[in-house]
């Protein structure tokens, strides 16, 4: 089942074992929240306390969990280049130059980021209207 506790565990075991010398400077909490076509995940600010939002629509089965992966990870490279946490910012603007894409790369996102583009490529539009059009409840997985 795919709720708020298991995005919480996802988010620990990507931390844990891809993200390791990443200190974990203030609280960050991850959540499902929002059902966008265009948005997967974002990161914020909230009286000192990071806010992980995945796209809600993620907690259907329907969706890899290589894209949930993905997309957590993606967040936590803003938070360790200092969007949205204690940490120093690295750089002026987020994604200015690849800078998430190459990080994702060095720690082994490669094939993962390949096959997550074909996903959304091929697969998402339909995958969307499936889940937000025909019925499907999302609330029984919250």
């Amino acid at each position: 089942m795919r709720d708020n506790e298991w995005l919480n565990n996802k988010l620990n075991q990507i931390w844990t074992f891809l993200f390791p010398e990443v200190a974990r400077s203030n609280d960050v909490v991850i959540r499902f929240k929002g059902k966008s076509k265009n948005r997967f995940g974002s990161i914020s600010l909230k009286d000192k306390t990071t806010i992980i939002t995945i796209n809600s629509l993620f907690m259907h089965e329907l969706i890899p969990e290589y894209v949930i992966d993905t997309t957590v990870a993606h967040e936590l490279v803003h938070y360790m280049h200092g969007f949205f946490s204690p940490h120093q910012r690295l750089y002026k603007h987020p994604h200015k130059g690849g800078i998430v894409t190459k990080e994702l790369k060095k720690r082994g996102f490669e094939a993962t980021l390949k096959k997550e583009k074909l996903w959304v490529k091929k697969e998402w539009w339909n995958t969307y209207k499936t889940i937000k059009t025909n019925g499907i409840n999302l609330q029984e997985f919250e």
